[in-house]
């Protein structure tokens, strides 16, 4: 259960992170969008994450979802 709980905290840290990124680009007028835009950067960062997580779990530690071996 830990190798779940550590890949959930990964992914939803990557989705808030992915989505602030979003809108502050859009604050700043960097990259103009919409709440859509901002939901599916966000998306598309945590299923990175999760693809990420999976590799990791047959690589590194088959506990955690990181890719090193402790």
């Amino acid at each position: 259960m830990n190798y779940l709980k550590d890949l959930a905290e990964r992914v939803g840290s990557t989705f808030i992170a992915g989505f602030l990124a979003a809108l502050v680009a859009n604050w700043t007028g960097v990259i103009p969008s919409d709440w859509k835009a901002w939901l599916l950067t966000g998306a598309v960062a945590g299923v990175a994450s999760v693809v990420k997580g999976l590799v990791a779990k047959g690589v590194g530690n088959p506990d955690s979802a990181s890719l090193t071996k402790r």
